[in-house]
């Protein structure tokens, strides 16, 4: 009795053995299968990218059309605004506006100032990104510029959202 009651057992932990190898095999392989479907490469643009050299940009707005950006320049002072519309992603456009001074009778004089425009539904945001008009419920996003260390070209960092009044002095 002894020696069938010894083989009942060691059955029963061999099945019970075969059945957890079994198990575990399953579970690797439903593992394998779900993280097959996320890709391993990633072909989003880099959120960190180098735009230039600071020479290369002109004093007022340069359209970075790749990267729907603008980059402002205003002497060695450098900041990066999205050309995002927040509305619903359109290209803003920028425009020179003549706002009239109103202690000058003349309709043709005036203060030119920079404001951009989105062109699908009409918002409106000032030189800064804030909204003026329209649908758009929020500011443009302005993003953190600095410079390369091995080559001194400027460097957006679209990870590193900051205020409308951050600027970039270049010496």
């Amino acid at each position: 009795m002894k020696t069938s009651a010894s083989t009942g057992a060691t059955r029963r932990a061999i099945v019970t053995l075969g059945l957890t190898a079994a198990g575990a095999a399953l579970a690797t392989q439903a593992g394998l299968v779900v993280r097959s479907l996320a890709p391993n490469v990633s072909y989003d643009p880099p959120r960190r990218f180098k735009i230039g050299d600071p020479a290369a940009f002109a004093d007022g707005l340069t359209f970075v059309p790749e990267r729907r950006l603008y980059v402002g320049r205003d002497g060695k002072q450098f900041r990066a605004l999205s050309a995002v519309c927040t509305h619903l992603g359109c290209t803003v456009h920028a425009e020179a506006v003549l706002r009239p001074d109103p202690t000058d009778p003349s309709p043709r004089r005036g203060t030119q100032i920079q404001e951009f425009a989105c062109p699908c539904h009409g918002s409106r945001y000032t030189a800064d990104g804030a909204p003026l008009s329209g649908p758009a419920p929020a500011a443009l996003t302005c993003y953190r510029l600095s410079l390369a260390p091995d080559d001194g070209q400027l460097v957006v960092d679209l990870e590193d959202e900051v205020g409308p009044g951050f600027r970039l002095t270049v010496a």
